[in-house]
């Protein structure tokens, strides 16, 4: 008897036994596409995610949404809370690959491990310009950056002040995590100013009775004369010998700076008559602050100048880029009449 019944049975336990190993393994296959499937929308190789300083859990969410990084917020969702991420949101910017599953994205968030920005900063001229710089590609913002260049307090104890701070923007490529804040990234700024001045480079410039912001300032006139490495010490040479006879220094670029006109080919009369101390032209010595932010090359180039007499030089007329240079102002003259008469002859006025 006892046999009849699990042969009558028997059938009916081993379809719910089939059936019910096919939910689980559903249930196990779905599981493993919430969590190993892809999860990204349509892009590239890679983009990248910003959670802004502060976020939530809720914040997150949204930017995955409007930044169009996932596909599916709902399964994101479900597995960030199983693994505990909506109390551990950090601040950052994150690589997000193609096809990476909700297990990778969360857990990449969830660890903050951030993918650094490289800040490349390049000759720059204004105080606005590092400040638009640092704004585009980090998240401090640019009051955060303008308080920190126009704070004379802060800045002394760099040895720097509101005039002289662009002399610690040394072009370079820096890398920051895109949450650093303004304070964090002038503090990194000015180490690599403070590193690139060693003692032999102190040395160089205290030889000439210069600092080295002064130095910064030279070179920053030089760096605004030429693109020509190799003949940035010859430039050097001619304003350090003209601040030796007491001379003024009569820099073009300084009264580009002065008009902030960068845009001017010409020089006239009318331009050298702008009263302004940055105008070389009206006042004896150095700009109370850099021009431009110089390279190494300008910086290393007035630290050791050519050994030379020349009190001038003039641009060629033939738009080599390079100059021709002079010991008398009659010299000059001929040199300066030479490319006077090559710009006009190509209409740059």
């Amino acid at each position: 008897m006892r046999n009849k019944t699990n042969k009558n049975t028997s059938p009916w336990v081993r379809r719910i036994a089939i059936i019910g190993a096919c939910l689980i393994a559903g249930a196990l296959v779905i599981a493993a596409y919430l969590l190993m499937g892809p999860n990204t929308r349509s892009f590239g190789d890679k983009k990248y995610f910003y959670v802004p300083t502060g976020s939530r859990y809720d914040d997150v969410l949204k930017g995955l949404s409007d930044q169009e990084i996932i596909s599916s917020t709902s399964t994101f969702n479900l597995v960030a809370r199983q693994l505990g991420y909506p109390s551990r949101v950090k601040a950052g910017r994150y690589e997000i690959k193609k096809g990476m599953s909700n297990l990778e994205i969360v857990r990449i968030l969830r660890s903050g491990k951030q993918s650094p920005v490289k800040l490349v900063i390049n000759k720059l001229r204004l105080k606005n310009d590092f400040i638009r710089l640092v704004s585009n590609n980090l998240e401090a913002d640019s009051a955060a950056m303008r308080a920190i260049l126009e704070d004379p307090v802060y800045l002394r104890q760099f040895g720097l002040d509101t005039t002289t701070v662009m002399a610690a923007v040394m072009p370079n490529t820096y890398e920051f995590y895109w949450n650093t804040s303004a304070a964090k990234v002038f503090d990194k700024i000015s180490d690599a100013y403070e590193t690139f001045w060693n003692d032999t480079r102190k040395q160089k410039a205290a030889a000439l009775n210069l600092t080295p912001v002064q130095v910064t300032v030279l070179a920053s006139i030089v760096e605004e004369e030429t693109n020509r490495n190799d003949e940035k010490p010859v430039i050097a040479s001619v304003y350090l010998n003209r601040m030796k006879k007491g001379m003024r220094l009569g820099a073009d670029p300084t009264v580009k700076f002065a008009l902030q006109n960068f845009a001017l080919r010409r020089i006239y009369n009318t331009h050298l008559e702008f009263d302004s101390p940055y105008n070389t032209y009206r006042y004896y010595g150095l700009p109370p602050g850099p021009i431009c932010t110089p390279s190494a090359k300008s910086i290393d180039a007035v630290l050791t100048p050519a050994e030379t007499d020349y009190l001038f030089f003039a641009a060629r007329p033939d738009g080599s880029g390079y100059h021709s240079f002079a010991v008398t102002f009659k010299e000059h003259l001929e040199n300066a009449r030479a490319y006077q008469k090559g710009l006009n002859a190509r209409g740059i006025k």
